[in-house]
């Protein structure tokens, strides 16, 4: 048995009662009983496909396993923590977001292309399904819950996405007129798109 729970605005705690955790490696601030540490390699699966997008994202995604009886403490760099529950659906989550999961959750990291030329940097999300909880980490304050309804496409800058989860259908918006406003020119850039019914959970800063 293991639960996840919001100590408080920027730590996670997880009850153990001979069950077991994964959370992101070196997000461990504290831990009282007797539990037992190891690696549980990447969260995308194993083998050669799991090595070339661990390569691809960088080792902040590589997990740990936390099991035994106690209490452990999570948190990384003073940003706040949100539960969320999974009840058999799916998140999406930005895989710097993702702090911790319990349960029965099977995870696939994917690629969702490029941030932009300025910057080059990637943007990977893990899909997260199944029946457990996920702990999520969001910058510069509490997570925003925005609704998406047919009606009402919504689109997001990438460095603030955190989450999605709903029947929802993700593209990308390359006409990105805000980002030259801001003067960050110098290769393409793009947004994201979201259609359909769901929520799409952004946080305050950007990355």
């Amino acid at each position: 048995m293991a639960q996840l729970f919001e100590k408080s605005k920027r730590v996670i705690e997880a009850q153990l009662a001979g069950g077991s955790i994964r959370a992101i490696s070196g997000s461990m601030v504290a831990y009282e009983g007797n539990i037992q540490f190891k690696s549980a390699g990447f969260g995308g699966g194993d083998g050669v496909l799991a090595g070339l997008k661990r390569r691809a994202t960088g080792e902040s995604l590589s997990l740990m396993e936390c099991s035994g009886n106690g209490r452990v403490f999570f948190a990384v760099n003073g940003q706040d923590v949100t539960v969320v529950n999974l009840n058999n659906d799916t998140l999406q989550v930005e895989s710097q977001q993702l702090l911790a999961f319990a349960g029965n959750l099977r995870t696939d990291v994917t690629f969702a292309g490029l941030r932009g030329g300025a910057t080059g940097a990637g943007l990977f999300t893990t899909k997260v399904t199944g029946q457990g909880q996920v702990a999520l980490l969001s910058a510069g304050g509490p997570l925003i819950h925005l609704e998406v309804s047919p009606q009402y496409p919504l689109v997001v800058d990438p460095d603030a996405f955190v989450a999605a989860r709903g029947n929802l259908n993700q593209s990308f918006v390359t006409d990105v007129s805000w980002r030259s406003v801001m003067g960050q020119g110098g290769g393409e850039a793009f947004s994201l798109r979201w259609e359909g019914q769901g929520v799409v959970s952004i946080q305050p800063a950007e990355r």
